[in-house]
């Protein structure tokens, strides 16, 4: 059982406004918001000071690793890293080993969550070229969707073939689609093109060249169109160039949306630029791209034509992304320091906080059609994140990843993430993790 809370003195960041009042959380919910909410000897006091007070940050797409790469990371470490960044929940992918591709795998991942998540958790169930029964068996009250790889990933779990894409698409409604939208034949010349160039030294800063702007036009343009074909429930992930951007609509309200895109704070932040001084610790699939792509995406993120910020969390080990182009791993961790980055977007004046707690607390929220999360409301879940204005420059002692790195390492931050409630227990307070309870399965009320 949580203790109960009396938050004072919050500036309540929520749905649009700022609002100064009180928060009252109990039993691990929001009791009441409002002015001088008294309070028993139960309650324990505690004065923000001013302090902003956000929704916990849902990340629609991580990989923890865990099960089969847990020298990379697992659920116990990469959660704790989450509630330290100020995410309350997560959605974590299905190509873990072995591939989550059966209810039997899956449900696997449920059960080590139960016993070692201090966030909340749900799992996407995975697809293959030839698992669409076991597919259709998902009850789409208990995950967050279906994960297509349209592009190339870990194990049997690149879909390419097309009878069984377009079976997906036609199959599965009411379930939601989230695809990683890249050409596999377009990756695979432009490889073999830099390849004939350099070799095995292909340089780091070629990754955006191989995985080009056409790469993942052709295949997010491909399932938007078999979206549309079958009024399927599309949500593309981690959208990285300017030319996607035609394929997304701001002329309707998210809850009616049937595609749906996502940002992440990588593509955000960094741009080509940058592979001199990062190198392998910013090589992602989708590729970092230019400049240009960045400032896109982050406009399309404040004119709602993409509707989440996410991290696309995937950790490697620092041996593994030491290595040279076609042997370092894509991907890195950023679960702790997501929402700061964002913060610091606020900070120079590019982002409102209020658009940060919509992109990454309540269009999630709504998105997935989740159950009494993402919004600070009587009777929702108690999962909340104060930020203190205050610098912290990012250290390698101070990151709860496992593979103990960070693309973010030296980065000054203005803003910290001070505390984290997670179901009404408070689990990061002033720099440290408090083991106070596991987070809960996430619920959602089904796509139509």
């Amino acid at each position: 059982m949580s203790k109960t809370y009396v938050l004072r003195n919050a500036r309540v960041v929520n749905e649009g406004v700022i609002t100064e009042v009180d928060v009252l959380i109990k039993e691990g919910v929001i009791a009441k918001i409002g002015n001088s909410i008294g309070v028993n000897e139960q309650c324990e006091e505690i004065d923000l000071k001013g302090n902003y007070l956000l929704p916990g940050c849902i990340d629609d797409q991580v990989h923890f690793r865990e099960p089969g790469l847990t020298h990379k990371a697992n659920i116990a470490t990469e959660s704790r890293a989450a509630v330290a960044g100020g995410i309350t929940s997560f959605m974590e992918m299905p190509n873990t080993v072995p591939n989550a591709l059966t209810q039997e795998l899956l449900e696997d991942k449920f059960l080590i969550a139960s016993r070692s998540s201090i966030a909340n958790y749900s799992f996407f169930m995975g697809a293959s070229n030839d698992n669409i029964e076991e597919v259709l068996k998902t009850d789409i009250r208990t995950i967050c969707g279906v994960k297509i790889f349209m592009g190339s990933s870990t194990g049997n779990m690149l879909v390419d073939r097309e009878e069984a894409l377009e079976a997906f698409f036609q199959k599965v409604p009411p379930v939601l689609i989230a695809t990683h939208c890249e050409d596999e034949q377009t990756i695979r010349t432009n490889t073999e093109k830099f390849r004939e160039i350099y070799g095995e030294d292909v340089p780091m800063e070629m990754h955006p060249v191989i995985r080009n702007e056409e790469a993942c036009y052709l295949s997010s343009s491909l399932a938007v169109r078999l979206a549309k074909k079958y009024n399927s429930r599309l949500h593309i992930l981690h959208i990285s160039t300017e030319k996607e951007l035609s394929l997304f609509d701001n002329s309707i309200p998210l809850e009616q949306k049937r595609i749906t895109a996502e940002a992440c704070v990588h593509h955000l932040w960094f741009s080509e630029e940058d592979y001199k001084e990062k190198g392998s610790f910013i090589k992602w699939n989708p590729a970092v791209k230019k400049a240009s792509d960045r400032e896109a995406v982050f406009q399309a993120v404040l004119d709602n034509r993409i509707d989440v910020i996410a991290t696309d969390h995937a950790p490697h080990t620092l041996e593994e992304k030491q290595q040279s182009y076609f042997k370092a791993p894509s991907g890195g961790p950023l679960v702790q320091h997501a929402l700061q980055a964002m913060l610091e977007k606020f900070s120079q004046g590019k982002i409102s906080i209020e658009k940060i707690a919509e992109k990454m607390a309540h269009a999630p929220s709504t998105l997935f059609k989740m159950v009494d999360r993402g919004f600070i409301r009587e009777g929702f879940k108690a999962d909340l994140v104060v930020v203190a204005k205050r610098d912290q420059l990012v250290e390698r002692s101070g990151l709860l990843y496992k593979c103990g790195w960070s693309p973010f390492e030296g980065q000054v931050f203005s803003y910290v993430v001070d505390k984290t409630f997670v179901n009404g227990n408070l689990v990061w307070d002033n720099g440290k993790i408090i083991e106070a309870g596991f987070g809960e399965r996430l619920a959602f009320k089904g796509m139509e």
